[in-house]
Parts: structure tokens; sequence; C-alpha cells
């Protein structure tokens, strides 16, 4: 087929904002900060906290006359509540103009806010497609903190889709090729359930710890992906017995850059297999800091590589695929459903290797 039809062929990507949750910040540099101002979602918004702790995420216009509320412009939090730079107009948790320096508060003054949900102090906004509320929540059974080291958040900014970069998780043939994994083997198949997908496999890695001595860590791991912004990996290294968990969190900024944060804890290491970098000789509550310090820039490394591919490469939306790529296809159709205009649904994929072999 000549060049220009299969150009033709190739549809682009849907929306850059596919429906779902995605991270806003952390509460810790919420309390430090106390007035967030960014673009998320193509939007501009606000987050503030108020005197009992609710978070509030808001467009950041006023709706009295449209002073932009960020604290460059010389909003602020007083109280608890949002007030303009502009005439001072005061607003609560839930959006609504409160008080006025002047004059009772007009009712029809409210800000439009975000649903949030928190996941260990990790604050998520909702977007919904032509501003539906939420279709369902980010899991949050079985997380807790004890034992666990705090965490290590890193963010990197690129041009990219968080369908590109949540594809990952089911290309196992680019962690053999691109971050030189060995033994990689699929645990069973991907299961999807609605928005929640998972994914299970084991792999070898050789690391270079402190520039000098070489590694061989023995993982096995189990991605829950949900919706396209939210995967959560839990990891269990076999050879020294210790256990980590990450989060890899996708956030549409403005149509063409994404925010990919990394956040990564490891559990309290009692009793370890083997030793390194010194951790025989530290009290067990400061290993697991110490490996988190250790291993979080190598998954930050790890990323680097995809980034390189993710900001230069072209989405295909019917790629030429063979049987070792996995399951690609069937995750396309997964993420169908956070399109749910029906002009993002065009260029249907087959959703089963069958179909992919045809």
């Amino acid at each position: 087929m000549p060049l220009q039809h299969l150009e033709a062929a190739n549809a682009p990507l849907p929306s850059p904002f596919p429906e779902g949750w995605y991270l806003l910040a952390n509460r810790r540099e919420i309390l430090k900060a106390k007035l967030i101002q960014k673009t998320w979602m193509g939007t501009d918004i606000v987050v503030w906290c108020d005197e009992e702790g609710h978070i509030c995420v808001a467009e950041s216009f006023c709706p009295h006359l449209g002073s932009d509320l960020g604290p460059a412009t010389g909003g602020l939090v007083r109280g608890g509540r949002l007030v303009c730079p502009f005439h001072g107009f005061e607003y609560d948790v839930v959006g609504q103009c409160v008080a006025t320096p002047y004059a009772a508060a007009p009712r029809n003054a409210k800000l439009r806010v975000f649903h949030t949900q928190e996941i260990l102090g990790l604050i998520f906004g909702w977007w919904g497609s032509e501003g539906r509320e939420p279709q369902w929540r980010l899991p949050v059974d079985s997380l807790d903190e004890a034992g666990w080291s705090q965490m290590e958040i890193r963010t990197t900014r690129f041009p990219g889709h968080p369908q590109e970069t949540t594809e990952n998780s089911v290309d196992l043939a680019h962690l053999r090729y691109v971050h030189g994994y060995d033994s990689v083997n699929r645990i069973g198949t991907v299961s999807v359930d609605g928005p929640r997908l998972e994914s299970q496999f084991d792999f070898k890695s050789v690391r270079k710890i402190a520039k000098f001595a070489r590694f061989t860590l023995d993982i096995s791991s189990k991605t829950r992906v949900v919706g396209l912004g939210y995967s959560f990996v839990e990891i269990r290294e076999h050879s020294i017995g210790m256990d980590m968990r990450m989060w890899v969190l996708t956030t549409p900024v403005d149509g063409t850059l994404v925010d990919l944060t990394l956040v990564s804890q490891v559990r309290e290491i009692h009793k370890p297999k083997r030793w390194f970098a010194g951790m025989g000789f530290l009290p067990s509550k400061l290993r697991a800091p110490l490996m988190n310090k250790i291993i979080a820039p190598m998954q930050t490394w790890d990323v680097q590589q995809d980034v390189v591919i993710w900001r230069h490469k072209r989405y295909r939306s019917r790629p030429q695929l063979c049987y070792s790529d996995g399951e690609i296809l069937p995750f396309r159709a997964y993420c169908a459903q956070f399109y749910p205009d029906p002009l993002d649904s065009a260029n249907p994929l087959p959703a089963t290797l069958e179909e992919v072999a045809r």
C-alpha cells in the first residue's frame, strides 16, 4: 500500500483527555504551599485545604468578575477559604461563595469544583467527559502505610498521551529490548473487569549499585491499571526477600504535554536473604528508606528510556503486530470505554489475538 494510503488509514489518538481519575498533587505539598495553581486536563485549577483537612480542586477563575484566583495574582487561603484578590469574595471547599467584604454573598457565585479521591496522601481528581459525574472509583482496599518507607515522588513532563504510557503495562517485548530485562515471563493472561485491568509477569534485571557493584534483581510484579491515569505495581524481589510498591501516574497537562509521576515505597526488611549496600549495618527501620533511595533512581532511569521513545513516536491505530507483541490490541479495546464521545470511537480495533492473526 502506498505511504499516503497508510497515513490516511491511520487514525490519530482520541481525545487527549480520556475520562478517569488523574493525579493532582499530594497532601503534603498542598499543606506546605497553602494554595497551588496548575494546568490540569487542559484546565487552569487551584487546589487548597480547609482547616478540617478537606481538599478542594476548582477552576481558577472567580465567577464574580473573572479574576485569576492563583497565588501569583494575589489569591490566598484564609481561615480555610479561598479569597479572590480582586474583590475579596471568599469561597469554601464546596466552591460556594460564603462572604464578601461589603455585601451578602451572592448565592449564584459558585466555583466549578472537581470530585477528588485520596490514596495515602495522593490526591486524584475526576475528569468526566462533558462534565459527567464519576462513573467508578479508584480502589483503596488493602493499602496501608504501616511498615512502609516514606514515598519517593518524581515527576517528568514530556509530549505524550496517557494511553501510550499505560500501554507499556502489557508490552512485554519492550521490557527486553528497551530496558534489557532477562527471563521476562507472562503469568497468566491480562484480565479486564470494567475500568480495571491486571497484568502479572516475572523478570530479572542486572543493575549497577553505587557505580561499581553489579546486582541481579529477581522480580515478580503485579500491575493493577484503573483507567488510564492510575497504575499500581506490587513488586516482590526474591533474592533479597524485599517487597516494593510503585504508582505510575500519567496526567495530561494541556492536550500536548503530560506529567508522568512515579511514586515508590519499600516495606521494612527484617531478615533479608542476602546483604548489599551496607544494609547489614543498619537498624531494620532504616533499611527500607535506604533501598527506596537506591531503587527510585533505577525506576526513573527506566522511565527516561521510555520517554525518549514516547515523545517522538507516532501513534499507530492499526499496528502491524506479531504474536510475541502480546496483548496490545486487547488493551486498546479496554481503552475504548474511556472515550464515551461517539466521535472518539471511530476506527474500531480487533480485540483478540485471533483477530490479529487474520
